[in-house]
């Protein structure tokens, strides 16, 4: 479980709070969330997007699911992690708060081998002379599939990567590879912004690269430097025709809570706080460690 500790409460009144109606601005506080763990680095195929979870009212979650449930939090201290960006053809890092867990994007495939990555949205597939490779399989309730190769015959496309609100593309002839899944729109920090989007498959002299998903997915590219996905958005990185694809973009966790909460972090952590009406939201957009905290009272 990811409470650390809590204050005046134990971990069973902490689950029965969850959903019960609370006084405003006192404990237990009204909170809701955003979080997203790290893209996987792209290989030949795209990188899959960050696993996506959101409780925002009226928004969506990842994968094609609605808004998770009303959150309460007791005074208390919580943890929270940013996962980081998957580096080249490896997956992205899981990101947490309290016990809400993303899981990281899954890894681009690579040439001839069928081992695109599963994660919070899978890897584009890898390309292939011989068989239809499949894209790596996304999360329940975070993200999507990535995309297939689609054919065998040269110029040999590979696949999108999976992004939170759709299946990364399957490349849609030999001669173009697939487009990586957009990502999920929230407006929590008070616009309205994209997370979360899969990386392009890649291209070469005869391959069209697939664009990158919205949400920071990357586009794909014929050789190096390859594209990475944005930073602290999820995003997978763009596939490249030597299968050293682009980095994974790191994750972020964002949260409100009332203005009359005092909030604080440890000392791994950076982030910025905004007001929106009678809410503060907090963006955390890096931790040091997997340790970090956040105290709310």
């Amino acid at each position: 479980m990811a409470v650390t500790s809590m204050a005046n409460s134990s971990i069973r009144d902490s689950q029965k709070f969850r959903n019960m109606s609370t006084t405003f601005g006192v404990s237990p506080f009204a909170c809701e969330y955003v979080v997203v763990a790290g893209g996987g680095g792209a290989a030949v195929g795209g990188g899959g997007a960050g696993g996506y979870r959101s409780n925002v009212s009226g928004e969506n979650s990842g994968g094609g699911a609605s808004a998770e449930s009303a959150l309460s939090l007791v005074s208390g201290i919580y943890t929270v992690t940013v996962g980081a960006g998957g580096a080249s053809a490896t997956s992205g890092n899981a990101s947490v708060f309290y016990f809400i867990t993303t899981v990281g994007g899954g890894k681009g495939g690579q040439v001839n081998s069928n081992n695109a990555g599963a994660g919070g949205s899978g890897g584009g597939s890898g390309n292939n002379s011989s068989i239809i490779e499949t894209g790596g399989a996304g999360t329940l309730s975070q993200g999507f599939a990535g995309g297939n190769n689609g054919f065998t015959t040269s110029p040999f496309p590979s696949g999108g990567g999976g992004g939170a609100s759709e299946v990364g593309q399957t490349a849609p002839t030999n001669s173009k590879s697939g487009d990586g899944g957009d990502g999920v729109a929230s407006s929590i920090t008070g616009s309205s912004v994209y997370r979360a989007g899969g990386g392009g498959g890649h291209g070469d002299g005869s391959v069209t690269p697939g664009a990158g998903g919205l949400g920071g997915g990357a586009t794909g590219t014929t050789s190096t430097p390859s594209n990475t996905g944005t930073v602290n958005t999820g995003g997978g990185g763009g596939g490249n025709a030597v299968g050293t694809g682009g980095a994974g973009g790191s994750g972020v966790v964002i949260f409100s809570v009332p203005k009359q909460a005092q909030v604080s972090f440890s000392g791994g952590v950076t982030s910025s706080v905004a007001s929106s009406g009678v809410y503060n939201v907090y963006t955390v957009t890096a931790t040091s460690t997997t340790s970090e905290t956040v105290t709310i009272s």
